[in-house]
């Protein structure tokens, strides 16, 4: 499961855990991304910190686990890359699948060596209620040309959470209890996370 999580909150949370229960996973892996090809111009936090918040809102799954995988390769974060590394990485015959929003997924075909990237791994996309499918499963449908995996799509009520509003909730001084957990809250306030100083490029 990859993205910024700048920070990672329930919605992500919530998202892993619906689609190992519904899909039998073993194990999720959130992958904060390193550079985001798709955020280009965009401030994100430090990779330290969101690496950090990560592992502190997963700590209590024994489900869930952190990589650093893209953080720490150089260059843009690719999912191309980082599933050729976990396909080298976990045993030969392990079943993997990316984990994605709808938004993203409707892009799928314009990411980077998207084929052979469909043809490496299996989908499973999420959607909040109320989300019109229409596009996403026109997108899917030309998708699944080429892909040698399953492409599940999944509904998730917590998905109406975001990162940009809780990054825009601590900079107006406005309230992020109950959208992530306590020990996330607590890393913002303390660092000082999303003040203009603490932001790079």
């Amino acid at each position: 499961m990859g993205g910024t999580f700048d920070p990672v909150h329930y919605g992500h949370l919530v998202t892993a855990e619906v689609a190992r229960a519904k899909f039998l996973l073993d194990l999720v892996v959130f992958v904060p991304a390193g550079i985001p090809p798709h955020k280009k111009g965009i401030k994100i936090s430090q990779g330290t910190d969101r690496y950090m918040m990560t592992v502190l809102a997963t700590v209590s799954n024994p489900f869930f686990k952190v990589s650093r995988a893209e953080l720490d390769r150089p260059g843009p974060s690719y999912a191309i890359d980082t599933v050729e590394y976990f396909c080298t990485t976990f045993d030969k015959g392990t079943e993997i699948f990316f984990i994605t929003g709808a938004d993203a997924a409707v892009e799928i075909l314009t990411w980077k060596d998207a084929k052979d990237l469909l043809k490496k791994c299996g989908f499973i996309v999420a959607t909040r209620p109320g989300y019109s499918t229409g596009e996403l499963k026109g997108h899917l449908k030309e998708a699944k040309l080429y892909s040698t995996h399953c492409i599940y799509t999944v509904e998730v009520p917590a998905l109406a959470i975001s990162s940009t509003d809780i990054r825009r909730r601590v900079k107006q001084g406005e309230p992020i209890r109950y959208l992530l957990p306590r020990n996330v809250e607590n890393y913002i306030y303390k660092t000082g996370l999303y003040c203009p100083n603490k932001i790079t490029e």
